[in-house]
């Protein structure tokens, strides 16, 4: 026998034995959270694939300016998909510690009083939506031409309407990933993105062009699925969570939007830093524009969603580690994490250096996409998965009081920055990007600091809250 088949057959016993212990050895907090990673990323792999069908396909159907419509409007439904007043964060850092300590009943507390509290909020929302709809200018706001804007006023009632109950349907993801089982969600969302693109596609086969249709099929078909799971998982392994009018209790609302609502202004913030782009640019330039931005945007989020997929757990398994101060698990994470960093870099610069052919293979020469935009987004991508460790560990703590004061600082800067680069310095939709790099960056400076100060268990003051 050859070397060469020598050392394969060594590979072959050892590989097997080496990838079992990978998954059975350790903390059981890390064994459970990298069982969840390896799930994850083959269920997302799969959601990955066919967002990117989904982008020529729904293109081809709509057309570059329509969808560029599509884009910008859900933008817009995307600021209010976030106002849940943060209580979806602070429920999953309350259920996980009502959980890690065995009260179960505290527990089912919360979940009853948060789908409570968002059902109520749901349905003023959307009754003022119908309202105030009629008298929205929506060519205006979107900056159509007047041959495509009869159907905006229908297309945005749909579409708000769908986002609205999803504040309610998706609680249940909440307590999945409260549960540190991110990749149960994620099987979820790839499912309603199987049942989009089937619709879309038969669409495409039978239907001309419409944003009617594409609204509820994008919008509708992921809340039926939602609603379908919230069912299943609340008569099986979630029946003693299930909620009740019985325990809604409105004195636990403070526990609740105490913590959730420093997550809601965060969450606000980066509503605000990132959904405003493809309305600024739509505004600047029209919303065919939007198109390539978004396009750039979705070719690097690839990298960051997968990075998203593996520090994902960290947030839950943090909320237990830290109750029960293992700050020796925390230390060892954020180290595995750091080295993990360096790999996706090195894959975010290779991801720039072929993105031309890229662009190209995926949706054609038709549209231009720069190398300076596509160099702006990969600096996004490195940016946000180093804050990404940090944010994830400090976001389970629930110290977030500094990082809730910086984002605001970041939001009111955004778009009057966005503007100056993208005008007054005649950098384009490229200038647009840039503004949100650099909002985004201010994270950098002290993120790490506090992350050492509260592990070392030397935090004080605004560090500390």
């Amino acid at each position: 026998m050859t070397p060469y088949f020598q050392i394969m057959n060594r590979l072959n016993k050892i590989l097997p034995e080496q990838i079992l212990a990978f998954f059975t050895k350790g903390h059981e907090r890390s064994i459970k959270a990298k069982k969840n990673v390896a799930a994850s990323l083959i269920i997302k792999g799969l959601d990955i694939f066919i967002g990117l069908l989904l982008v020529p396909m729904v293109l081809n159907y709509l057309d570059q300016t329509r969808y560029g419509i599509w884009l910008t409007m859900t933008s817009i439904v995307v600021w209010f998909d976030f106002c849940d007043i943060g209580l979806g964060h602070g429920l999953r850092n309350k259920f996980a510690e009502a959980k890690s300590v065995g009260d179960d009943e505290k527990a089912k507390i919360y979940v009853s009083t948060s789908y409570a509290i968002l059902s109520a909020m749901m349905l003023v929302f959307f009754t003022l939506f119908i309202i105030v709809n009629k008298f929205l200018p929506w060519p205006r706001i979107l900056n159509v031409e007047q041959d495509i804007n009869s159907n905006l006023s229908i297309l945005a009632l749909i579409v708000f309407g769908f986002f609205a109950l999803k504040f309610v349907t998706k609680l249940i993801t909440t307590i999945i990933v409260a549960d540190q089982k991110p990749a149960i969600c994620d099987a979820i969302r790839l499912s309603g993105r199987i049942l989009t693109i089937a619709i879309i596609y038969v669409f495409t086969k039978t239907i001309p062009g419409s944003l009617i249709y594409m609204g509820l099929a994008y919008a509708g078909l992921p809340v039926l699925i939602l609603i379908l799971s919230s069912f299943y998982f609340y008569t099986k392994s979630y029946k003693k969570y299930r909620p009740s009018l019985k325990y809604v209790d409105l004195s636990y609302t403070k526990d609740l939007i105490g913590l959730g609502g420093k997550f809601f202004i965060i969450q606000i913030a980066l509503v605000v830093i990132m959904s405003t782009d493809n309305i600024i640019i739509s505004q600047l330039y029209g919303p065919k524009l939007v198109t390539p931005y978004q396009i750039a945007h979705k070719y690097f989020g690839l990298l960051l969603m997968i990075y998203v997929i593996i520090i994902s757990p960290v947030w839950s398994a943090t909320i237990e580690s830290f109750a029960k101060k293992d700050y020796k698990w925390i230390k060892s994470v954020v180290k595995k994490l750091q080295r993990i960093l360096l790999i996706f870099v090195s894959i975010a610069i290779l991801m720039f250096m072929v993105a031309k052919n890229i662009y190209t293979f995926w949706v054609g020469k038709d549209i231009e996409i720069s190398y300076l935009l596509s160099a702006f987004w990969m600096l996004f991508v490195i940016v946000g998965m180093i804050n990404g460790i940090y944010c994830n560990i400090i976001n389970g703590i629930g110290k977030i009081k500094l990082q809730m004061y910086v984002y605001t600082f970041s939001m009111i800067i955004n778009i009057p920055l966005s503007v100056f680069f993208a005008k007054t310095l005649q950098l384009g939709i490229e200038g647009v990007i840039l503004a949100t790099v650099i909002c985004q960056s201010l994270h950098l400076i002290y993120l790490p600091i506090q992350y050492k100060k509260i592990i070392s268990d030397n935090a004080k003051g605004i560090w500390n809250k």
